[in-house]
């Protein structure tokens, strides 16, 4: 029974009760003001009988029972034909002609369906109703996955129980209908249910079929993924390896025939041209890894010899430069590193043998600074070298030695100064003191064995001055004022400086020669002093 007929039927009820309570209570007023007494019952007696007053229902009443039997008619005999006419089957039901047999005209006082039966079956056929509508929501959800592509069986297995439910429906056994349609709701929530794990069956039929080369039945799993899940990027990267798979293994096979021959270059670029089309192919991935290994290898390879073709040749330099550019293509060469230090080593010897060699020739040749710088070349290798340590201490000496003695041969007016005289004379005699001297240190000690001889020889030298000016020479002492003095000096620089007041000092610098010689050195103040500040 629907809620509104229920309803209806309270409402009347209430109003029944009310009218004839409202009329008892009429009643009963007047029976007390007539003055009769009540009966135990309630009823009031007359005089010598009960007075019973019974009203009937009022015109509302029997309008509004009137409303409700046309609504129960209206439920028993309209409604089944709309809602048949509205349903949604899950097919098209064939047009029958339904033959109807007669029936018999119900016997007069036959009791028909009664409003709350009738109530009844239409909940009953509401419910039907309602689990068609979530029967029907999951049809139309699978139906947009490709469900008939991946689970038909099962599919029209559930769209069974669905018909099964529509011929119950249709004979309105609402009860067994709503049972079949639960039973195809459920069949499809199951279906709905076990898509994530049949996507991923047909996820892994896809990939081994990728593994094993076979283009067509990755392509028809993937698609069929696809079909499950429309947005799914794996399904989608699936399909498009699937499309480019023949490619990719036709490529394959000719980079193994290349690599069969040791075209490896060529190889490469096949096997960069496959992962190209599909770099997720681990086959081609790993197979240009191994060429691209190869290749470094065969290039480090030619490096390493070059390198040591150039150390044959005693090009220690060059092949240091190739074992480097083989370090620098495989880092921590451990092949690499140790030809890089041997050829060093070696290098090393040769260089410091050469310096060796050049400083020898040096000496003997007494070009003691040139030698010098030979033994520091030879340290700067090895700082140990003890060659190296006591030559160039010797040859450093001996350049000492050779530059005091050429600088007193070059400077013999230094050796008037008895200091310079006597260091001189020093370095001359330890030149003498070495054995074996050279053609250069002989030559030197004559020179200044001859100019020391010199440098003891007075020479007369004649001094003129203007009588005026006072003079005096340096390494002599004051010669005062004087005209003309003649003085015995020894070979050498000298200088002489006069003074006269109110006029400008002179300076007069002379040499003494060693040939026993000397021309006239004249000093006088001739340059008077004028002055500023005269009063």
């Amino acid at each position: 029974m629907s809620a509104a007929v229920q309803g209806l039927l309270r409402r009347i009820n209430q109003d029944g009760q009310t009218n004839v309570m409202s009329d008892k209570e009429t009643i009963h007023s007047e029976a007390s003001g007539s003055g009769l007494p009540p009966g135990a019952n309630g009823h009031y007696r007359s005089a010598g009988s009960t007075v019973v007053v019974n009203r009937g229902p009022s015109p509302l009443v029997w309008l509004m029972l009137g409303v409700l039997t046309l609504l129960a008619l209206a439920v028993i005999f309209v409604l089944p034909g709309v809602v048949e006419e509205y349903e949604l089957p899950f097919t098209p039901r064939a047009e029958v002609t339904e033959i109807v047999a007669p029936v018999a005209t119900a016997a007069v006082g036959t009791n028909p369906i009664s409003p709350f039966e009738e109530a009844q079956r239409a909940l009953q056929r509401k419910e039907a109703q309602d689990v068609l509508a979530s029967l029907l929501t999951r049809q139309a959800e699978l139906e947009s996955l490709g469900v008939e592509d991946w689970a038909a069986e099962a599919y029209q297995t559930a769209l069974e129980f669905a018909r099964l439910g529509d011929e119950a429906y249709r004979i309105q056994e609402f009860a067994q209908a709503t049972e079949q349609y639960r039973s195809s709701d459920a069949a499809l929530q199951a279906l709905q249910e076990g898509l994530p794990q049949m996507f991923a069956d047909v996820m892994a039929e896809g990939a081994e079929a990728l593994a094993n080369g076979d283009s067509a039945l990755a392509s028809e799993k993937f698609g069929r993924a696809l079909t499950m899940r429309p947005q799914d990027s794996d399904a989608q990267l699936g399909l498009q390896r699937a499309g480019t798979l023949d490619q990719v293994t036709a490529l394959l096979a000719e980079a193994e025939d290349l690599q069969a021959q040791a075209d490896y270059e060529a190889a490469q670029s096949r096997l960069q041209e496959a992962v190209t089309l599909d770099q997720y192919h681990d086959e081609a991935r790993n197979m240009l890894t191994e060429v691209r290994a190869q290749i470094s290898e065969n290039t480090f390879t030619g490096v390493m010899s070059e390198g040591f073709a150039a150390l044959q040749a005693g090009n220690s330099e060059s092949a240091i430069a190739a074992f480097e550019r083989a370090l620098a293509m495989r880092p921590g060469s451990q092949q690499a590193q140790e030809a890089i230090t041997q050829t060093r080593d070696q290098l090393a010897v040769d260089q410091i043998t050469r310096h060796q060699n050049n400083a020898k020739t040096a000496e003997a040749e007494e070009r003691w600074e040139a030698a010098v710088a030979e033994y520091d070349s030879a340290l700067a290798i090895d700082a140990n070298l003890v060659f190296a340590i006591e030559g160039r201490d010797y040859a450093q000496k001996r350049l000492q030695l050779d530059r005091l003695l050429q600088s007193a041969i070059e400077q013999p007016g230094r050796l008037a100064d008895t200091a310079v005289h006597e260091q001189a004379v020093q370095v001359y005699y330890t030149g003498l003191q070495l054995e074996s001297p050279g053609p250069r240190l002989q030559q030197q000690l004559g020179e200044l064995e001859e100019l020391l001889a010199k440098a003891q020889v007075p020479v007369e030298v004649q001094i003129v001055s203007d009588n005026l000016t006072e003079v005096t020479l340096y390494q002599v002492g004051v010669l005062g004022r004087f005209e003309s003095q003649v003085l015995t000096l020894k070979p050498g620089q000298y200088v002489a400086v006069g003074t006269r007041p109110g006029y400008r000092d002179v300076r007069t610098e002379f040499e003494v020669g060693f040939d026993g010689r000397s021309a006239p050195v004249t000093i006088a103040c001739t340059e008077e002093v004028v002055a500023v500040n005269r009063r």
